[in-house]
């Protein structure tokens, strides 16, 4: 399926009876009663052949004292003529009779006759006319525009039963269709200022008064018209669209300034395609083809309906739901009369009348006046007109004047020269006549019309204000009009929306979108882009090669987000907030740190306050038997301090649950290093004791006097002091502080709040300190491991050495490796783990003798000979 969006023929969608009928219904009463004074001119038309040359071109003309001339497409096909100039050209005939553009030479004569009858505007003066068929055709328009400077009436140009106006040549031109012709005639009456008025050529090329300096129109320029277009495309939300133009100048100035507009819109052009002047079944065939396998569903057309025809032709099954531009209509009073009067006769000023009629009625003529100008398509077989058919039963855009748009703007055209003509003939002195005024005024010379025609502004019978700005333009409105089916299949154009440009551009586009009915009947609006829309919480990626409307879609990263569709960039969230799961919204951050409701702290907290009780346990159970051997044996004293240091250690590690605050932080590794230094000089001192009590020659010997119980003392505090003073300067200067760190666990949103080092080499330094102290002490351990004594602690202190070093050891690694909370969790493991090795290992076994085996805790099975 394809919506189309048309623009054909410069806004006006509406083509020839071979192509779709257009609505332009037109009732109402005729008035042909003639103001008194007033030459009578009727619709009887005067036609003579002009000689050009050797050829002869047909002409629709009525004397006047002002007269103006008129250029119409009345065909809209053009023979190829091959020139040897070995011999005369001949005038090929055009063929296509185009019965709209016949309506609007008709409506220019109605529009004279209406203002020659009017007493208000030109009294004394009557308006003629000269017009010729252009063939829609620059050779052909040029051609006809000549015949129109070169022809004159028989009287003379001079002042003539007060008529200074007599015999005078054209004064002001109406016309052209299409802007190509209608370039190459401004350009030759541009130096003689010429006044040309266009009623259809809209290219925004003719606003360059350098080059077109005698150029007016009352159509709107291009310009607007591709702005609206625009609009229009984007507001239906296409950025995929292909063009459709010809090789003229409105099709090619139109696409371009289009295609301009729409990329800097973001659109893309998916293809553009060229209609030859002559296209073959192939060619047709082939645009037929890259239509409906383009995915761009939008086409934007920029050409006549004439050239559109075999194209449209093609898809004349999708052309329901086409969109286009489109002045807006009126009606207008005793148009609709004045047309259906036209009958067909054998004799000179009918030959356009007749080729309308075989047009209409799909019949042929016996009697032509010209045989050169014969329908050259006409066939034997087609039925003979009687010349009584009725016009009034014929449903075509000839006909059908409801409300009409392009003949409006030649009615207009008309007016307007009327009505500078008019002011320029009473410029003269109080009390003269007009036809005195403007003979002094040198009226027929076209340059003081053009200047009055620049300044005309009058306001018409519709209630609309005419007027040129300083370009020759018109005021840019148009309606937005919908081509929909009726009951009858047939095609009618349904307003559905306006386009304003001399508004606000906030307010130019105005559309009623619940009026569109699209292609099949459907209201919902079609879709034409590349690629699909990328969903909020991702972005475009280009494609290589490939235009910026061609994308994939990639999800934003983590902690990014886009909350529109088709976001070119993922926006990323400040700092502590997070995306959400679908990557359309910043949300805080949760704070994650090891809780006493995670899982983990519970479980840490149990196993703490397990090292803790079994410490109370196993220090109860020691002063209780404190007077039994065991006990009394390495020095009570310190194993007693050694159980406080050990119960420390399993509660310095609760400073390490719950959410970081600034003491915690402080009081954590404070705590940490002490304790455990704390803990290794009693176990260095028990080990120096066990060493010096077994190598010695006895129990009163002089190395046990020398390391008594005050040297013991003085060694731990020697040993505690330094990370004393570490940990106190390290606190002082440089303290660790909590900190909430986003990069760890940044998939799940959370911002892990954490205790962070000023000075990380003061943590390294307190653990370098520890591990001084644990590989001392498992060295002297070891070297007395082998001593001959039943409650020989050398071996147990080994053995927990052994179990603390390789804690520790492990520690590192797994402290730098675990992300967040869990770092807390894996020091806090390494301080309950070497904790309850020194525990196990040293009183453990001792509370065993102490309970279970009271029959060992004798001094007699403490001491032992050497041997």
């Amino acid at each position: 399926m394809i919506s189309h969006l048309f623009q054909t023929g410069g806004c006006e969608l509406s083509f020839g009876t071979r192509a779709l009928e257009e609505v332009e219904h037109t009732v109402g009463p005729l008035s042909d009663q003639r103001t008194e004074g007033v030459r009578d001119v009727g619709v009887s038309l005067l036609s003579e052949c002009v000689i050009l040359g050797n050829s002869e071109l047909l002409a629709l003309r009525s004397e006047g004292d002002v007269i103006i001339g008129g250029l119409f497409p009345v065909h809209y096909l053009v023979p190829n003529s091959q020139n040897t100039y070995n011999s005369k050209p001949q005038n090929l005939p055009c063929n296509g009779f185009d019965d709209r553009a016949f309506r609007w030479m008709m409506t220019m004569i109605f529009a004279v006759e209406e203002i020659n009858r009017n007493p208000a505007l030109l009294p004394g003066v009557t308006l003629g006319y000269h017009i010729m068929d252009s063939c829609d055709h620059i050779h052909t328009s040029l051609k006809a525009l000549l015949s129109l400077l070169t022809h004159s009436t028989k009287g003379q140009n001079t002042l003539d039963s007060g008529r200074c106006l007599t015999g005078s040549p054209i004064t002001a031109v109406v016309g052209l269709a299409s802007s190509s012709p209608t370039g190459a005639i401004a350009h030759i009456l541009g130096p003689f200022s010429i006044p040309l008025v266009s009623y259809f050529a809209t290219c925004a090329c003719l606003t360059d008064k350098h080059t077109y300096p005698s150029f007016l129109r009352t159509v709107p320029s291009d310009l607007f018209q591709v702005r609206g277009l625009v609009e229009l495309v984007k507001f239906f939300g296409w950025n995929w669209v292909g063009t459709v133009g010809t090789p003229d100048d409105y099709s090619r100035y139109g696409i371009q300034a289009f295609s301009h507009q729409f990329r800097q819109l973001g659109g893309c052009l998916a293809y553009h395609l060229t209609i030859p002047q002559s296209p073959t079944f192939v060619e047709i065939g082939a645009m037929a083809d890259t239509l409906q396998s383009s995915k761009a569903k939008v086409v934007v057309a920029f050409a006549t309906e004439g050239q559109l025809l075999e194209l449209f032709s093609e898809f004349h099954l999708l052309l329901q739901g086409t969109l286009g531009f489109s002045f807006p209509g009126v009606y207008i009073p005793g148009l609709r009369e004045f047309l259906l009067k036209v009958r067909p006769k054998a004799e000179p000023g009918f030959e356009f009348h007749n080729m309308l009629w075989e047009e209409v009625f799909d019949c042929r003529l016996e009697t032509f006046l010209f045989s050169a100008q014969e329908n050259t398509t006409d066939s034997p077989e087609r039925p003979v007109c009687t010349g009584s058919e009725d016009l009034s039963n014929v449903h075509n855009s000839y006909t059908e004047l409801s409300k009409v748009r392009i003949s409006y703007n030649v009615y207009k055209a008309v007016y307007a020269i009327a009505h500078a003509l008019h002011d320029l003939l009473e410029c003269g002195s109080v009390g003269a006549t007009t036809a005195e005024a403007g003979c002094k005024k040198n009226a027929s010379k076209p340059i003081e019309l053009l200047g009055y025609l620049k300044m005309v502004n009058f306001t018409n019978q519709f209630g609309e204000k005419v007027h040129f700005d300083d370009n020759g333009e018109p005021v840019p409105l148009y309606d937005i009009i919908n081509w929909q089916k009726d009951s009858k299949g047939k095609i009618r154009f349904v307003k559905v929306g306006s386009y304003d440009g001399s508004v606000p551009m906030d307010q130019q586009l105005q559309l009623n979108q619940s009026k569109i009915v699209w292609t099949g009947g459907l209201s919902q609006v079609p879709v034409s882009l590349c690629s699909d829309p990328c969903p909020p919480g991702s972005r475009q990626a280009r494609r290589p090669g490939e235009p910026q409307c061609c994308f994939d879609c990639l999800p934003c990263a983590e902690g990014e987000i886009s909350n529109q569709t088709d976001s070119t960039e993922c926006t990323k969230c400040q700092e502590y907030y997070w995306s959400d799961k679908r990557k359309v919204e910043c949300v805080a951050g949760v704070d994650d740190f090891l809780s006493v409701y995670d899982t983990m702290g519970i479980i840490l907290i149990t196993l703490t306050l397990l090292g803790v009780v079994m410490t109370t346990v196993i220090t109860t159970v020691f002063h209780h038997f404190r007077a039994t051997p065991i006990v009394r044996a390495n020095n009570s004293e310190i194993s007693f301090l050694l159980l406080v240091s050990l119960k420390l250690c399993f509660l310095c590690s609760l400073a390490f649950i719950g959410k970081p605050s600034t003491w915690t932080c402080r009081l954590r590794q404070a705590a940490f290093g002490v304790s455990f230094v704390l803990c290794l000089s009693c176990l260095l001192v028990k080990t120096i004791v066990v060493l010096l009590a077994f190598r010695s020659t006895g129990p009163g010997s002089g190395a046990m006097k020398l390391f008594g119980p005050a040297q013991q003392r003085t060694l731990i505090l020697c040993t505690t002091a330094p990370q004393v003073c570490l940990c106190a300067g390290w606190l002082s200067a440089a303290p660790p502080f909590p900190f909430r760190n986003p990069t760890y666990q940044a998939s799940t949103g959370m911002i892990v709040v954490e205790c962070r080092e000023l000075w990380p080499a003061g943590f390294y330094l307190v653990l370098g300190y520890i591990g001084l102290l644990a590989s001392l002490c498992l060295l002297l351990a070891y070297l007395g491991r082998k001593l001959p004594d039943t409650f020989n602690e050398a071996k147990l202190i080994t053995f927990s050495m052994i179990i603390f070093c390789a804690v520790w050891l492990s520690f590192i690694p797994a402290h730098v490796s675990s992300p967040g909370k869990f770092t807390v969790a894996v020091e806090i493991f390494a301080i309950l783990a070497s904790s309850f090795g020194l525990l196990l290992c040293i009183f453990v076994p001792k509370c065993f003798i102490i309970l279970a085996q009271p029959e060992k805790n004798i001094k007699k099975r403490m001491i032992k000979s050497p041997r």
